[in-house]
C-alpha cells in the first residue's frame, strides 16, 4: 500500500498583502478561522503565520498568535506549525520568539539566505489599502532573506529543549546540503521534514526538471529518513502538488503561497484549495494523511506537549 500523504495548509504568510485578495486572513479571528477549517477540509498540518489586524502587515509578536492558537487547538487536533520565517524584513531574534515561547510540534525553519523577489507583483495591482504594502513589495529588489549558518544554528539551539520538530523550507539545492551539514553536526536530527519550494523569484524555478532534481538530491543526501512535501507559489501551486503526490510525496497548498483556485480566479478560502488538493490526491489513488497519522510519519511529541 502507498503511504498516506500529508496535506499542509499555510494559510496567511507574509508576502501576500492585504489589498490582493478580499480573502486573505488578516485578524486573529480570521487567520484561526481559515486554520480550522482548512483541517475540516483535510489538512494535517497547519502552517501559521501573525498579522496586525488593522493593516495587515506581518506581525512576529507572540502577542499575536496566542489568540490564533488557542482557539486552533481547542477547534481541532490538526497538528500546528509556527513559522520562524517570520517575514523577510525581522531580524532572526524577532521571527523565532513564538516559537519559542510557544514550543509548537512543529516549525518551519529556512535552510539558507536568497534573494526574494516579491516586487514583480506591483505590476499585477495598481492600488493598495494600506501605506506600507507598495514600499514592502518594492523594496525587495535589494533584499537578501537573511538565513545564515549562524541564524539556522541560532533557531535550532534556541528550540532544542522544546522537542520541537522543523518543517526544513528549501528554496534551492545548496539548501538541502545546509540541512545535510547541520544533520551531520548533530544539531538537528531524522526524519527530516523537507519542504521544496518552487516558483519564489530568487529560488529554484517550478519546471518538472526542478522538481525531480530537489527530489533525487533529497533522496541521495537522506535516503530513507526523511519526508518530502513541495509548494508551488502561484499558478504552479496544483500542478507540483499533482507532480510531487504523483512521486510518492506530501504537499501543501494555502493562500500564503498562492491566492488562486484556477486562471483568473481568486480562491475563497483556504479550505477551497485544500479540498481541490484533496480530489488531485484522492483521484490518484492515494488517501490523505490524519494528523495523529502524519505526527506518527513525523514523529512529533503531541498536542499535549505545546506550550498554548
Amino acid at each position: 500500500m502507498a503511504k498516506k500523504v500529508m496535506i499542509t495548509c499555510a494559510v496567511t504568510g507574509a508576502i501576500h498583502t492585504p489589498s490582493m485578495s478580499p480573502h486573505l486572513p488578516v485578524t486573529s479571528q480570521q487567520v484561526a478561522t481559515a486554520a480550522i477549517e482548512a483541517a475540516e477540509a483535510g489538512a494535517a498540518l497547519v502552517h501559521i503565520h501573525a498579522r496586525d489586524p488593522e493593516t495587515g502587515r506581518p506581525d512576529q509578536s507572540p502577542e499575536a498568535f496566542a489568540p490564533i492558537l488557542q482557539v486552533v487547538k481547542q477547534a481541532t487536533d490538526a497538528v500546528v506549525n509556527i513559522t520562524t520565517g517570520g517575514a523577510p524584513t525581522m531580524t532572526v531574534q524577532e521571527r523565532v520568539r513564538p516559537a519559542e515561547q510557544f514550543r509548537p510540534e512543529v516549525a518551519s525553519l529556512n535552510m539558507g539566505s536568497m534573494n526574494f523577489g516579491l516586487y514583480p507583483m506591483l505590476s499585477r495591482f495598481s492600488e493598495f489599502k494600506h501605506d506600507w504594502e507598495e514600499p514592502y513589495l518594492a523594496g525587495s529588489t535589494s533584499l537578501i532573506f537573511k538565513n545564515t549558518f549562524a541564524d539556522i544554528e541560532y533557531i535550532l539551539t534556541t528550540c532544542a529543549e522544546n522537542g520541537t520538530r522543523f518543517e526544513i523550507e528549501c528554496y534551492d539545492i545548496g539548501h538541502l546540503y545546509t540541512l545535510a551539514h547541520f544533520a551531520d553536526r548533530g544539531i538537528v536530527k531524522p526524519p527530516f521534514f523537507i519542504q521544496s519550494v518552487f516558483g519564489i523569484l530568487g529560488g529554484i524555478g517550478t519546471d518538472s526538471e526542478d522538481v525531480m532534481h530537489m527530489k533525487r538530491t533529497a533522496d541521495r543526501l537522506f535516503g530513507d529518513q526523511f519526508h518530502w512535501s513541495v509548494l508551488g507559489a502561484g499558478r504552479h501551486q496544483m500542478r507540483i502538488a499533482a507532480m510531487a503526490a504523483g512521486m510518492g510525496g506530501n504537499v501543501r497548498v494555502g493562500l500564503e503561497d498562492s491566492l488562486w483556485i484556477k486562471p483568473k480566479q481568486l480562491a475563497t478560502s483556504n479550505a477551497e484549495q485544500v479540498t481541490q488538493v484533496r480530489k488531485l490526491i484522492e483521484g490518484m489513488g492515494l488517501e490523505i494523511a490524519t494528523p495523529d497519522e502524519a505526527r506518527g510519519m513525523l514523529k512529533l511529541k503531541g498536542a499535549d506537549r505545546v506550550g498554548f
